[in-house]
């Protein structure tokens, strides 16, 4: 276990890390939610390790276990502005060394755009888009704890500049089935530039996170509390064109005491989300989230909007699971997620 804790350190610091400040970071895209299922819980899920979800071995590489053998599962997010993005991953359990192993792609395509001189004149078209391939693996420790490691080959072009880079996350979870109590801590983006766009290396957007997750005994109903950005206490944006700011989600004007300026970056960094589930096998769920941060950020002044909420459902059938997740951005629009997963022993069991 020393051994252990030591590699981990080692490899934390081997990589370039720094706080997060939005538009300060290269491969941004790494952060969109990979699923239905996700997005309908906030954006945010990592101590959560009750079924075959394998998408959620993304989020957190602790949560893949053996029930994720041959899952399947392909998901595309409907982005605004016409941008989509996507993710394909695939589970799969070696008995003989008790390892869960993960693979997956995940894309986003900004579009095309008009490409104009310093005099605005148009001059043509180009295309934007990023991609990594990721690999991750995940081993029980001990009875109730869970480590897990995804690796990175990330591709970005953005018109006629490039970049490749590499990347890493590094996840544990202590599961205690018999309370159906889970907790997590999950170092998100460890990585750096291996090329640069224009010869000046930049940072990727690190996250440390912890999360903690229930099952109620006597409700169908998990709730999951997760604290993001660990690593940087201020993640506050003060904005020059608000003139007046609000607490958490009722959009009650506050004045700027040190308490309310205490609490508020507080909740920025918390998501809360739940999931209830229904029927013998749990085939019918609805989810619901908020991302306080996301409603802070992006809430328009004077006017009340679901910016920060979140909301899905989930639908498991004999061969196939169907969900749908969206989230609610801004006035402008929301994300619509849809995620179709399958298990590739269900068709060899014919059943």
């Amino acid at each position: 276990m020393n051994k252990l804790l030591l590699w981990i350190t080692l490899l934390l610091f081997s990589f370039q890390l720094c706080a997060q400040v939005g538009g300060e970071h290269v491969y941004e895209f790494l952060n969109l939610s990979s699923s239905a299922r996700v997005t309908g819980l906030g954006g945010h899920v990592i101590a959560v390790q009750d079924d075959s979800d394998v998408v959620l071995g993304y989020n957190n590489p602790a949560a893949l276990n053996p029930n994720m053998h041959q899952e399947l599962s392909f998901n595309y997010n409907f982005y605004l502005a016409d941008v989509n993005a996507g993710y394909f991953g695939y589970g799969h359990y070696l008995d003989k060394w008790d390892i869960t192993l993960s693979g997956g792609a995940k894309f986003i395509n900004y579009g095309e755009f008009q490409a104009a001189n310093i005099f605005g004149e148009i001059e043509g078209t180009f295309k934007a888009s990023e991609t990594a391939i990721i690999l991750g693996a995940s081993k029980r420790l001990y009875e109730k704890l869970s480590i897990g490691v995804n690796g990175s080959i990330i591709s970005s072009r953005l018109a006629e500049y490039s970049s490749f880079g590499v990347n890493s996350d590094i996840g544990l979870l202590y599961a205690d089935t018999s309370k159906q109590f889970n907790i997590a801590l999950v170092a998100k983006n460890l990585g750096r530039q291996i090329t640069t766009y224009n010869g000046e290396s930049e940072f990727l957007p690190f996250d440390l996170q912890v999360g903690i997750s229930k099952r109620l005994a006597h409700l169908p109903f998990r709730w999951s509390i997760i604290y993001h950005d660990l690593q940087r206490w201020n993640i506050t944006f003060d904005d020059p064109n608000s003139e007046e700011n609000t607490l958490f989600i009722t959009d009650t004007p506050t004045e700027d005491s040190n308490i309310d300026v205490f609490f508020e970056n507080l909740a920025r960094h918390i998501v809360i989300n739940g999931e209830f589930t229904f029927g013998k096998r749990e085939n019918f769920r609805i989810r619901l989230g908020y991302n306080h941060q996301r409603r802070q950020e992006l809430n328009v002044n004077q006017l009340r909007t679901a910016a920060g909420f979140a909301f899905g459902l989930g639908l498991k059938f004999k061969r196939f699971g169907i969900e749908f997740g969206h989230g609610f951005y801004h006035v402008a629009g929301g994300s619509n997620h849809v995620s179709i997963s399958s298990n590739l022993r269900s068709f060899k069991k014919g059943i």
